[in-house]
């Protein structure tokens, strides 16, 4: 009789923080420069720099923690994590090993009717490395613009039992992150990337079997589809006798597998120890009960608002509240403008006393100044939505001109100021 497994799962989400400038020195976090624009002598690992610390990534460091339900400590420090990468130019990365800024958190995740608690062992500050490029006839290029680039390390419990749970609990984090404006959230330009930690066990077992861990997930997609060949590579490994390796290994997207890529370091391997160059870092309580103060709604409690205060259904209400790229489309729409969960969904608000077609036709310019070339619009029977199909996504939008409605579109609009 075949063994019956669980999957134990754990994600580390990186997440590049919206700031002006790098972790360490003052050169631009601007995306899409020439190779090696954005490099000084700090981030360059040139002899004799010294690196001095960005005040707001330590301010959007502790709110991503308080929104995780975090403890934000007031003393961490920053310690070095030495491995040779051609990318990394001083040797090691600056990272906080412990203690870190922030600790003991939790993130509730809810997959087919049943929510889970997954906890959140850390959250902290690092720099990024730079970029290989991997050119014709085995020449590599190596751009530094990203080294230095300031990130945030959030480290789960091995609390997720499937990939469905992981590619959630990474969705969550990545709307609570833009949100906050810890994030811009982009994807597709590494803004936000996981590690998925994977491991197998047989069902009713305490023990952890072998970790393996797939680098550099940057689509909830891939997250799914990652855990889920992993899942059962380690199955038909255990069951054909094979033993696992704990290891690290890349996702093909294109073929659908990991592959591996080489073989798993722990921590004592990277012989951390504390920076010498970098003072520690002091949260005082005064400090984070400001921080705290500046912090808006955020999406759960807002929908729960709306359900209570607008008597929407639960549906309704999370599209209203899943905006988390309000940011890149308010200002081609107008001052009540809303996108949902990437170009799912739309929400327009004109002033009130327009009529439908009025605002359609808006919204249809709007759309098209951000770059979708709508194909068509089709009224859904509900004189407030109707469906516009792009070449490549489908939109919908809400229209909005009665004071009731536009009293919601204020609401929501607060948290995209």
């Amino acid at each position: 009789m075949a063994t019956a497994y669980e999957a134990v799962i754990g994600l580390e989400v990186h997440a590049q923080l919206q700031t002006a400038s790098k972790l360490l020195c003052s050169c631009s976090t601007k995306f899409g420069a020439e190779p090696n624009e954005n490099v000084c002598e700090g981030c360059a690992g040139l002899p004799g720099s010294l690196p001095r610390l960005n005040e707001k990534a330590v301010e959007l460091a502790a709110k991503a923690g308080f929104a995780l339900n975090c403890t934000v400590n007031e003393y961490s420090i920053f310690s070095r994590k030495s491995y040779f990468y051609p990318d990394l130019p001083d040797g090691y990365q600056n990272s906080q090993f412990t203690p870190p800024i922030c600790v003991h958190g939790y993130l509730d995740v809810t997959v087919n009717d049943r929510t889970r608690r997954i906890g959140i062992t850390r959250i902290h500050l690092e720099d990024d490395a730079g970029k290989c490029v991997h050119g014709q006839a085995g020449v590599t290029l190596v751009d530094l613009n990203r080294a230095g680039m300031p990130l945030i390390e959030i480290v789960s419990e091995p609390d997720m039992r499937s990939a469905e749970e992981a590619a959630a609990y990474m969705r969550h984090i990545h709307t609570v992150l833009v949100y906050l404006g810890v994030t811009d959230g982009n994807m597709e330009e590494g803004s936000l990337r996981c590690d998925a930690n994977v491991s197998i066990r047989p069902k009713g077992s305490e023990t952890f079997g072998t970790r393996v861990e797939i680098k550099n997930l940057n689509s909830f997609r891939h997250v799914r589809q990652a855990v889920d060949y992993e899942i059962e590579r380690q199955k038909a490994c255990l069951e054909d006798g094979e033993p696992l390796r704990q290891e690290t290994r890349l996702f093909d997207a294109a073929r659908q597998i990991t592959q591996a890529m080489r073989s798993k370091e722990d921590a004592h391997d990277y012989r951390y120890f504390p920076n010498p160059d970098l003072p520690p870092v002091i949260v005082t309580p005064e400090q984070a009960a400001a921080w705290r103060a500046e912090m808006p709604e955020l999406p759960h409690a807002r929908a729960a608002r709306f359900v209570k205060d607008y008597a929407l259904s639960g549906e309704e209400a999370g599209i209203m509240t899943q905006d988390a790229y309000c940011y890149r489309i308010r200002k081609y729409i107008g001052a009540y403008a809303f996108a949902m969960g990437g170009l799912d969904a739309i929400v327009f608000a004109a002033g009130v006393g327009e009529n439908d077609d009025a605002v359609r036709a808006k919204a249809t310019q709007g759309l098209e100044n951000f770059g979708i070339k709508m194909d068509h619009a089709r009224n859904n029977g509900n004189r407030n939505e109707c469906d516009l199909s792009t070449a490549d996504s489908k939109v919908k939008i809400f229209l909005i001109n009665t004071n009731e409605e536009l009293a919601i579109a204020r609401d929501t609009y607060k948290l995209c100021k």
